[in-house]
């Protein structure tokens, strides 16, 4: 098989009370509860974020759960978001940096920026926001250490040893038709940010590629956060992630298309997928099932 990028099947968050003795063994201390999960998934994403400033211990503690190669993605602050809808965004943004972030250092993945239903394509608010996203570890240092008062004595503005030049990526989750146009992609790939390939019954299901990685979230294939996703389902998942990952594309109905216009056009790219579908504890189950349908694919 040729070369592809790293595949990374994971779930979104790990802290559910209803996984306790379904998905966690019986007794399992609520502490360990990301070390195991994390012995099962090559990446978690992290929800906390997005509802509130978290402090750098945690960072620290998360990073210490989990085994050298593993990745968490971040998702970015619903502050910013929801909100204030993108606008006045650079201090905000300073102190999302600032608490903690960087103490995950080389397991610091994808950020996740998700946008609310209600929020329309606006080219200049979104094209200002991507220019004051940080690229890199140390420009995401730079930024951290412009945050106000609410973080003194509370923060992390350097980067640990040897990640000041580690890359940081940027997707972005839309829920509005309006983003559905030409122009958005090629907006996004201009700057290089990620389009959330989201499978839900109630937002547009988009599956252009627009950056140098692909993220897909799966919160449900019929019952948004629910339902879960039978073996025929995943094996089509498993195709598209194959494709994403060896250089490919997806036609817009979804179907993968391995092939490019040459070889030397098939840059592989890392692929990232979270299942969201925590409500009936599907997702840990769901994600292990479509581990094993890529691993067995790539071992052909």
């Amino acid at each position: 098989m040729k070369k592809i990028g790293t595949i990374r099947i994971g779930i979104s968050g790990w802290r559910y009370a209803g996984w306790r003795n379904v998905f966690y063994p019986e007794k399992l201390p609520q502490r360990r509860e990301l070390e195991f999960a994390a012995g099962k998934f090559s990446s978690i994403e992290i929800n906390g974020t997005f509802y509130s400033l978290q402090r750098p211990e945690s960072f620290r503690q998360w990073a210490a759960a989990t085994p050298a190669g593993f990745v968490f993605a971040v998702k970015g602050p619903r502050y910013l978001t929801h909100m204030l809808k993108l606008r006045n965004a650079q201090q905000p943004l300073a102190n999302f940096f600032a608490n903690g972030l960087l103490e995950l250092g080389p397991k610091l993945g994808p950020i996740l920026w998700q946008f609310p239903p209600q929020l329309r394509f606006d080219r200049q608010r979104f094209e200002d926001f991507f220019k004051l996203l940080p690229r890199t570890q140390s420009q995401a240092a730079s930024l951290a250490k412009l945050h106000d008062a609410r973080l003194d004595n509370r923060s992390t503005v350097n980067t640990l040893r040897d990640s000041a030049r580690l890359p940081i990526r940027h997707c972005i989750e839309i829920r509005h038709e309006s983003f559905a146009t030409p122009e958005v992609i090629a907006l996004l790939r201009h700057h290089n940010i990620g389009l959330v390939v989201a499978d839900t019954v109630e937002w547009p299901l988009l599956v252009d590629v627009t950056s140098d990685f692909v993220y897909c979230r799966l919160h449900g294939s019929e019952q948004l956060y629910a339902s879960g996703y039978e073996s025929e389902a995943l094996d089509i998942w498993a195709d598209r992630i194959l494709a994403w990952a060896a250089g490919g594309n997806t036609a817009p109905s979804g179907q993968a298309r391995r092939a490019c216009a040459s070889d030397a056009g098939c840059i592989p790219r890392d692929v990232y997928v979270y299942f969201d579908n925590d409500a009936k504890v599907r997702a840990p189950f769901d994600a292990q099932a479509l581990q094993a349908k890529i691993n067995a694919h790539i071992s052909i």
